[in-house]
């Protein structure tokens, strides 16, 4: 998708401060973090949201999900915990329409979020 900010940040158009990257899936640093840990795991083939998956994505996110965990206890939140996102559309709170899963840690969480 030409307009997505993800995809571009997946092509180099747009930098992105990198924890992970594979030939699927790419991981960074959040522009606006929410919490001491906060990044974003993306796939890198364009997929709009968790309600575009097809079967045949169910081993890409299960492989995001496991690198997200092993990211997280990297940076320091095996011992205490992080909370795991992934918005959806609109009422969801999705405001870019590219998959991804937000990992927020390093201090407590609340629920509802807001």
């Amino acid at each position: 998708m030409n307009d997505c900010i993800f995809c571009k940040i997946v092509k180099g158009e747009i930098p992105c401060k990198k924890i992970y990257e594979d030939g699927d899936m790419l991981a960074f640093h959040d522009v606006n973090p929410q919490a001491p840990v906060h990044f974003l795991i993306i796939p890198k083939r364009h997929i709009a949201g968790i309600m575009e998956l097809e079967a045949a994505d169910s081993g890409l996110v299960g492989g995001m999900l496991y690198k997200a965990q092993e990211l997280a206890k990297e940076l320091g939140c095996g011992e205490r915990g992080a909370r795991f996102v992934v918005n959806c559309k609109e009422d969801g709170g999705q405001t870019v329409p590219h998959l991804h899963i937000h990992v927020l840690g390093g201090r407590g969480l609340s629920w509802p979020p807001g």
